[in-house]
């Protein structure tokens, strides 16, 4: 019931739209980088999707944690929007499972993005390269383990739009995070968990069984970040 409500409520703010368009901008930039330097791409003895995640991920992942920044901020502000959450907390609904069905929803679009994506990456490979014996299993294996790595950027960005009355503060702080992580050494291990720093690992950057300790990471992080939030509602229940 609550995700249909949240459902209903995302339709008017146009976060579905945006989304599918922003999912298609970062689809285009592999498209659109190998068609301007194919000779970059295609020289080059490794796999075809090592070598275009390896040319275009950054980009794509940078422009896939500023559309979640953006979609929290936004599912939020109409939650404050006119007190409307204020309202909602007179009936019997549990103002986390407001948090947690947004959540369920950031997921399904961050997913549909990663989709669109993937389908990107498959058209480069199937145009300007030989196609590899097991090219499917590996993208689908490179994009679910990308995309448990998107997971905790989005729910940690959910938890500050949640904190912030005011959507730019809220944005504000989102883009600084996503650009400390652009600044943050890659080598380094703890400094790569910052949980706005995961969306740019891919399974070719990680080296031996780190793929593991990455994974776990983003789940102890999702989970943090779900628990800040029950902390949060009821610190701030009991203080007003």
């Amino acid at each position: 019931m609550t995700i249909l409500l949240e459902g209903k409520k995302l339709r008017r703010t146009g976060c579905v739209s945006a989304f599918i368009c922003g999912g298609l901008l970062a689809a285009l930039v592999p498209v659109l980088n190998i068609a301007f330097r194919t000779g970059c791409f295609t020289n080059t003895a490794e796999s075809p999707l090592t070598v275009l995640l390896n040319g275009n991920w950054q980009m794509m992942a940078m422009l896939n944690v500023l559309f979640a920044v953006a979609g929290a901020c936004v599912m939020y502000h109409t939650e404050y929007a006119d007190n409307a959450i204020q309202k909602m907390r007179t009936l019997s609904i549990r103002e986390s499972t407001i948090f947690f069905g947004k959540f369920i929803l950031m997921t399904v679009l961050i997913a549909a993005v990663y989709l669109m994506e993937a389908v990107a990456i498959a058209f480069c490979v199937a145009h300007w390269f030989t196609a590899e014996a097991g090219l499917i299993s590996d993208m689908i294996k490179n994009f679910c383990y990308m995309f448990l790595m998107m997971i905790p950027a989005a729910a940690f960005s959910l938890v500050i739009a949640s904190a912030c009355r005011n959507m730019w503060v809220s944005l504000g702080i989102g883009i600084v995070c996503v650009f400390t992580a652009t600044l943050l050494p890659s080598s380094n291990f703890l400094l790569s968990l910052f949980p706005y720093a995961l969306p740019f690992q891919t399974l070719s950057t990680a080296a031996g069984n780190s793929t593991l300790w990455y994974c776990t990471a983003a789940c102890i992080e999702t989970v943090i970040a779900g628990s800040a939030e029950l902390i949060y509602v009821k610190g701030r229940r009991s203080c007003e």
